[in-house]
């Protein structure tokens, strides 16, 4: 949906005007340089015209072959655990208006929506999910030129964003994010650092795990590669984080560190594991013109997994069972520091506290 609200909320993202939304026209107009922005897909296009030349892979249709991000079921396993902490550490409610930096799907959207929270999400890539479309403003954009009104936020999340960024692209997206917040704002982010701690040797174990059992053709993990190709780790360890978000303009106010051993175990084997059978199955039950197509029968196999979930039946709460014996990681790891960590970073109360003080 595109709301009244928006208009608001957006600006050009080439010269900073306002934008103004004809009733008669499916396009938003540029009050300075009269750039028009197609709105025609239930989702507005503001991506700057001149394109950067460092692009995520995100772009690419292959990584979405798995049609994961088409609908969207309620959280589980990790994804609950991201979401749960978003909550904790953020606590969207009634009178937020707050911003989804590199939103995806549209998912974590979709899961607080029940929070009474305005939440506008961005993502350069246009891989929205319908569900997404029809309940909330989304954008077409680029991070590190946000098309979004200075200080218009009071709340923002990023999740699994950061590690994709070089270290430059990491401080325009960060200091972009500390533009769009008001003073006293707070930004929550959920990436990795390079440096881990010593229980990432039980995550190393499981991967070991997981990489043998593909060997025997139990799993499948080229997708999970896909999608972890263009990780580039811009930050060393903790105490660059500190340094970058104070060059930025934020302060550190909270970490819990995320050593996903028994997740990994969970997700990387058993899930896989389960994912690869259902693939089997449904490649059986495919068209015969679809029969030789891979991504196909993973296709198939999501929806019918997503479906299940959704129906919240034995499979819901089994995963749900799972979830919770997953959150063990955080009991038992979450104060070592190690490589990934869910963060709450505060834009000062001052105004002069911004980037550059």
């Amino acid at each position: 949906m595109i709301s009244d609200a928006i208009t608001r909320l957006v600006q050009c993202p080439d010269c900073a005007a306002t934008l103004q939304r004809p009733s008669q026209l499916a396009e938003m107009v540029c009050s300075g340089c009269g750039r028009r922005f197609d709105v025609s897909h239930g989702y507005v296009d503001l991506r700057p015209a001149a394109t950067f030349v460092e692009q995520t892979k995100y772009l690419d249709h292959e990584l979405h072959a798995d049609a994961r991000h088409e609908s969207i079921a309620p959280p589980v396993l990790g994804s609950k655990i991201r979401n749960d902490m978003l909550r904790r550490f953020l606590r969207p409610g009634p009178g937020d208006q707050v911003a989804d930096l590199g939103c995806g799907s549209g998912r974590a959207i979709v899961w607080n929506a029940g929070s009474g929270a305005a939440v506008l999400g961005v993502d350069i890539s246009p891989f929205f999910a319908e569900e997404a479309v029809g309940r909330a403003d989304l954008i077409l954009g680029d991070l590190r030129r946000l098309p979004l009104v200075s200080g218009s936020f009071n709340k923002a999340w990023s999740l699994d964003v950061m590690e994709h960024l070089s270290p430059q692209a990491l401080r325009d997206v960060l200091t972009e994010a500390n533009r769009i917040l008001a003073p006293g704002g707070s930004l929550f982010i959920y990436t990795h650092v390079r440096k881990n701690g010593w229980p990432a040797g039980g995550v190393r174990l499981v991967n070991r795990l997981a990489h043998a059992c593909e060997r025997v053709g139990l799993l499948d993990l080229r997708q999970e590669r896909l999608r972890k190709s263009d990780h580039l780790n811009p930050i060393a360890d903790h105490t660059e984080l500190h340094q970058v978000a104070a060059d930025c303009g934020f302060r550190v106010e909270r970490v819990t560190y995320y050593s996903p051993v028994v997740g990994a175990f969970m997700e990387n084997v058993l899930a896989r594991i389960a994912e690869r059978w259902l693939a089997r199955r449904a490649s059986r039950t495919l068209p015969t013109s679809d029969g030789g197509d891979p991504s196909a029968s993973v296709r198939a196999a999501r929806r019918s997994a997503q479906a299940a979930v959704r129906r919240v039946g034995p499979l819901y709460w089994a995963l749900r069972g799972a979830t919770a014996v997953m959150k063990l990681d955080l009991w038992l790891f979450g104060r070592i520091p190690t490589g990934p960590f869910f963060a709450l970073l505060r834009k000062p109360d001052d105004a002069a506290g911004g980037p550059g003080a």
